[in-house]
């Protein structure tokens, strides 16, 4: 695309330089022929005699060379030299005989000369122990004079000031002890046969849990097993027995709601 751009460029500037070149050249000849030629009036030349024609000059004829002749004569070649005789050659000297590289006689041995006697070393004399000064006595240090501690400071009593009457508060009606009232346990369900018996106990059971879907998984899975489920929203899982109460999970936590 960028190569079309610039040839559609370079035509375009092409032909606006070319037609502005032909009305440029139009306005030329049209300036040149809209002038008119006036002629100068100017005055007429003095009458100028021409001079005498000189004579005629008459050159010499050069005079006329015999022509060159076109073949020359060849030159004669010098004469050929005979090379001087060839010197005698001589027959090679005769080496003289190598004769044998001679050995050395070997040297005649001589065994060395008898070492001198070996002199036992003298005995070492023996070597005391360094003797041991006496370790100076100890003497105790001589005990310090008891110092007398100074003599105290009777203490200063303050001004007695007279104690403010105690103010006794006057003693507040008692107020009644409520009753204490046993904790009121729920009819005992009916008891459960079938898995489908369970649904409604611990629907029931699970009802005021945090996380009921979870609770009523749980509960279903301990009646099924033990066929009871508790009273009330909590507590009472004693009435099941020792399957209900004892029933763990894998982390060892109280698996019946």
């Amino acid at each position: 695309m960028a190569f079309k751009a610039a040839c559609l460029m370079v035509v375009a500037f092409v032909l606006v330089t070319a037609q502005a070149s032909y009305m440029n050249g139009d306005f030329k000849e049209k300036a040149v022929y809209s002038k008119s030629v006036v002629p100068a009036s100017t005055p007429a030349p003095p009458g100028v005699k021409s001079p005498a024609p000189a004579p005629p000059v008459v050159t010499p004829a050069p005079p006329v060379n015999p022509p060159t002749p076109l073949y020359k004569p060849p030159t004669p070649a010098p004469p050929v030299k005979t090379p001087p005789p060839a010197p005698p050659v001589n027959p090679p000297t005769p080496v003289p005989p190598v004769k044998p590289p001679t050995t050395p006689a070997p040297p005649v041995y001589k065994p060395p000369p008898p070492a001198p006697p070996v002199n036992p070393p003298a005995p070492v004399p023996p070597v005391k122990p360094p003797t041991t000064p006496a370790p100076p006595i100890y003497k105790p240090p001589s005990p310090a004079p008891p110092v007398n501690p100074p003599t105290p400071v009777p203490p200063v009593k303050p001004p007695t000031t007279p104690s403010p009457p105690v103010y006794k508060p006057p003693s507040p009606a008692p107020t009644p002890v409520p009753p204490v009232k046993p904790p009121t346990t729920g009819p005992m369900p009916p008891p459960v046969r079938t898995r489908s018996d369970c649904t409604p106990l611990c629907g029931q059971r699970c009802k005021l849990h945090s996380r009921k879907r979870l609770c009523v998984r749980a509960c279903m899975t301990c009646c099924d097993r033990c066929k009871c489920v508790p009273p009330g929203t909590s507590g009472n899982r004693e009435k099941c027995g020792k399957c209900y109460t004892d029933m763990t999970t894998r982390r060892n936590k109280p698996k019946c709601p």
